[in-house]
């Protein structure tokens, strides 16, 4: 039997599989899947994915929210997560919490030889911007919430 609002079965999502990071930074990511749970079921002031890591890549650029708290738990697999204070191993039934304007960028690696699935939950505040330590990047939106990328120096990637 098929499940209708106000549950769904994920596996029946498109994933999302790109992402709007600029050059050379895009290929640090890719390939990974996002479904998009939260959007699916209506939800407009938590944002929820389910997303799969491939082996060797990273969830995203070392980062860190401005207005947004953000939490991962892990469904399957391992992930090493990167802070400021070093890395650990997370593994399915593990989280983790990055509370918005923390100045402590946050990444997950998958260095396994298995993907890894974790949820990635968000209060999709509308100003939000990030920043990344590692990186000349910044992420911001424009007046119509647009998302663009800058240097640190404010010039448009």
């Amino acid at each position: 039997m098929r499940l209708r609002i106000p549950a769904l079965d994920p596996s029946t999502l498109e994933p999302r599989t790109g992402s709007n990071y600029p050059d050379p930074f895009r290929a640090r990511v890719l390939p990974r899947e996002k479904r998009a749970l939260g959007d699916a079921l209506g939800l407009t002031k938590v944002g929820v994915n389910l997303t799969t890591l491939m082996p060797g890549k990273e969830s995203a650029l070392r980062h860190w929210h401005r207005l947004e708290d953000e939490l991962i738990y892990m469904v399957e697999g391992e992930v090493v997560l990167r802070t400021d204070a070093g890395e650990q191993v997370l593994r399915a039934g593990d989280c983790a919490g990055f509370p918005a304007g923390k100045e402590d960028g946050h990444q997950l690696v998958n260095r396994s030889s298995a993907p890894a699935r974790y949820l990635e939950i968000s209060n999709r505040h509308p100003a939000d911007s990030s920043e990344y330590p590692e990186e000349d990047l910044a992420y911001r939106k424009d007046a119509e919430g647009r998302p663009f990328f800058t240097r640190k120096d404010g010039t448009r990637c």
